[in-house]
């Protein structure tokens, strides 16, 4: 009896139960194939990073005794599917038996399904062993509900995990949550860490991917690679993070500035969607930190409460919504992004910084994708899908479960309100609270007309007012209907024409 085991890129997971085990007539088989480095345009460090830590990871598993099966994507140029692979590959080795874990995608999860029902061998599904919930938790939490807040959900998993928690099952400190202490902007001190990370040469597999003919974006970084490709260098950013960042991560986790592109973030969210790390291990390091007096409760908290909660609960409201997520366009948006989105070269500093920053080194933090690019998306009226799928292409942790939700409901409300309590907006004065962007901008933060003033302020105003059928009863945004009523509508309709100015020169901005 031969068993064919799938390893999928994303399910890098050395404490699986599968690996403990060494078994001479079970084999494991990863695929680099053109139908996942396609179905988007990625970025070039994400599609690198990915194949990176697969060939890394298969050798791992060879060096234990494991038998591996490695089709590296010059052998699968012939055929893009994932499917024709595991065909070819049960009949090549008479495999008896085809077994994979959960896909955490469900364009995937589809797929590995229906191939099973062609099979007249056995074929059995395991458990990701990875995530803290099932993936209908959420949506049983809420059954029946129209909002689905984190808040609530994050608080029965922190009973649930013991975390941060008191003996009579109260939050230490006597709160819950710790987010509007966390939201000072950078001022330059205690100075961002240096970057740890060692750098690789990946310029033999980035030929590859060339040869392939792989289309892919960004700044590639074959020669000084520094995303982990292994768990090892996954452990060791680990260690930097609690060790030099984490007890300022709280303070200034929503800063911006052009100074320091990474700050105080972990960097991490790459190592664990390719579950080269553990959620609990991670929370677990961090609540440590809290308990031994190297961090504050406000840090700690924060943090996890991005990976026990948010991550969570994101994944859970994904597998709730699909399929179907993500064509949702509650506001019925459908301009297309501009083509500086894809360049970086706008005179709008705050975007222009972002996207460099994300083309350069495939990354940003959550307020960069949320109140910078994000933002301008939703007041500039840009498809949903379209930014769904530039999100999910640029960014190097950016895998379909994590993203969707946080670009189709947190960023773009086109979901209507199931995730976000409101459209997350803001006109130029947040960015400039929170940021030195605005300081050296070629736009006026503080003006709303004319060509000099911030295009931000009259898309924020015009926002509102085109929006206030759906809008207007929301008692989270009652503040910034009350201040549209009282403007006069002369400077109304000036700050809609300005509006309608900058869409229509939007690749020009």
């Amino acid at each position: 009896m031969k068993t064919l085991r799938l390893i999928l890129g994303d399910q890098l997971n050395r404490q699986h139960s599968w690996f403990q085990t060494v078994q001479s007539d079970t084999y494991y088989l990863f695929v680099e194939v053109r139908q996942e480095t396609d179905y988007v345009r990625h970025h070039a460090q994400k599609v690198l990073g990915i194949f990176a830590a697969m060939r890394q990871f298969a050798e791992e598993l060879k060096t234990q005794g494991h038998q591996v099966i490695y089709l590296p994507i010059l052998k699968t140029v012939a055929n893009h599917q994932l499917t024709f692979w595991l065909d070819r590959t049960l009949q090549d080795y008479q495999c008896d038996t085809f077994e994979y874990i959960e896909p955490d995608e469900y364009r995937l999860d589809q797929q590995l399904h229906k191939f099973c029902q062609t099979l007249t061998i056995r074929h059995q599904v395991f458990n990701a062993e990875h995530f803290l919930t099932t993936r209908s938790e959420v949506a049983e939490l809420f059954q029946g509900q129209k909002k689905w807040l984190m808040e609530t959900f994050y608080r029965k998993m922190r009973v649930h995990w013991n975390m941060l928690i008191t003996g009579d099952k109260k939050p230490i400190g006597d709160k819950w949550n710790y987010d509007a202490e966390n939201r000072k902007p950078y001022k330059g001190q205690p100075p961002e860490p240096a970057d740890h990370r060692a750098s690789q040469d990946l310029s033999a597999i980035w030929r590859e991917i060339e040869a392939a003919e792989i289309k892919t974006f960004g700044t590639p970084a074959e020669q000084a690679y520094r995303w982990p490709t292994s768990r090892i260098a996954a452990l060791k950013d680990l260690d930097h993070f609690i060790t030099y960042r984490l007890p300022y991560f709280g303070d200034f986790q929503d800063a911006l500035t052009l100074h320091a592109w990474r700050l105080f973030h972990s960097f991490l969210s790459f190592a664990l969607n390719t579950k080269m790390l553990h959620p609990l291990e991670v929370v677990e390091r961090a609540e440590a930190a809290y308990h031994s007096g190297h961090a504050p409760l406000t840090a700690v908290e924060g943090f996890i409460r991005q990976i026990l909660g948010w991550r969570e609960y994101i994944r859970g409201v994904y597998w709730s919504q699909m399929p179907g997520y993500d064509l949702q366009n509650f506001l019925s948006n459908t301009r297309d992004l501009p083509t500086w989105f894809w360049t970086g070269e706008t005179r709008m500093q705050c975007l222009s910084v972002t996207i460099k920053q994300s083309l350069e080194h495939a990354y940003a933090h959550h307020i960069q994708r949320l109140m910078i690019t994000g933002n301008f998306a939703l007041l500039a009226g840009l498809n949903p899908h379209q930014v769904h799928q530039w999100y999910l292409g640029i960014y190097i942790d950016a895998f379909e479960w994590v993203e969707l939700p946080n670009t189709l409901g947190m960023s773009q409300f086109a979901d209507g309100g199931l995730l976000a309590t409101k459209p997350y907006v803001s006109s130029a004065a947040y960015i400039n609270k929170m940021s030195d962007y605005c300081k050296t901008c070629q736009y006026d933060v503080k003006t709303k007309i004319g060509a000099n003033a911030c295009p931000m302020n009259s898309l924020y105003w015009d926002f509102f007012d085109r929006h206030q059928e759906q809008l207007a009863k929301n008692p989270r945004i009652g503040m910034a209907y009350q201040t549209l009523k009282k403007m006069d509508p002369q400077d109304l309709v000036a700050i809609k024409n300005q509006a309608k100015i900058n869409l229509s020169k939007i690749n020009e901005l």
